[in-house]
């Protein structure tokens, strides 16, 4: 028969059982002061070769992605105020504001012809139209940034992923997986019909006619009727190049 450890065993077990856990705390605490200070470090070199390599950053896009993932792996936001050490630096913050305000005005001004749907890839080339006067040069990474930050507006600015584009929305319209598939299908050419998406997909005519439609609805799409087939074509411009917006540099 096993006897129960005593009242002073208890009791020295329980003492045991606190000094582990103060050292415990002590370690943590030890490693957590540890950590800031190396962050604090990192901070301050970061600091210093921002104010050295200034203008490459602000003038040359493959550096500036670079600092950015050096700020990001150091959990440091340039973007996160316009006021402040970065903005006073770097202007950075300037840029990335002018830059969204741009976004959004190419996205009302080709509204009408994507129906507020518009490839990454496109918009960045207008955008550069718009900026060939100044010496900064744009890029995908630059939009998706300056994008990232309309979002706070609610205004709707959203990058989805269809396929192998990148399209920027200007919308609230909800796309379903339906939709995603056609605008994926029609990458392609630039367009799908019918029958393509029947025999493709593997769908019903009701369901083709049905989903197309709602894209025609939401302006997201165009109908050609005038081929010598017969087949009606229905065009995408935020996947195709034959409707590119030519006001870009208005």
């Amino acid at each position: 028969m096993r006897r129960r450890p005593g009242i002073g065993g208890l009791q020295k077990a329980a003492a045991a059982r606190d000094q582990y856990r103060l050292l415990g705390e002590n370690v943590a605490k030890l490693r957590t002061d540890m950590m800031k200070e190396q962050l604090a470090t990192f901070r301050s070199q970061l600091e210093e070769f921002a104010r050295k390599h200034k203008n490459d950053i602000r003038k040359n896009p493959a550096f500036r992605a670079q600092f950015h993932e050096m700020c990001a792996k150091i959990g440091v936001d340039p973007l996160a105020s316009n006021k402040g050490f970065w903005a006073e630096l770097l202007g950075i913050g300037d840029f990335y504001y002018e830059l969204g305000v741009q976004i959004i005005e190419v996205c009302m001004l080709t509204r009408s012809h994507n129906g507020g749907l518009i490839s990454l890839q496109e918009l960045c080339s207008h955008l550069r139209q718009r900026r060939k006067k100044d010496r900064e040069a744009v890029t995908e990474d630059d939009c998706l940034r300056a994008i990232s930050k309309l979002k706070v507006l609610g205004s709707g600015f959203e990058v989805i992923t269809i396929g192998k584009k990148k399209l920027v929305r200007s919308v609230p319209t909800e796309l379903n997986k339906d939709h995603n598939q056609i605008l994926e299908l029609a990458q392609g050419q630039g367009f799908v019909t019918v029958e393509e998406v029947q025999r493709r997909l593997s769908w019903t005519s009701g369901r083709v006619l049905d989903t197309l439609e709602t894209l025609l609805e939401e302006g997201l799409a165009m109908i050609d009727n005038g081929n010598k087939d017969g087949k009606c074509q229905y065009w995408f411009p935020c996947v195709s190049s034959v409707y590119s917006f030519v006001g870009s540099d208005t």
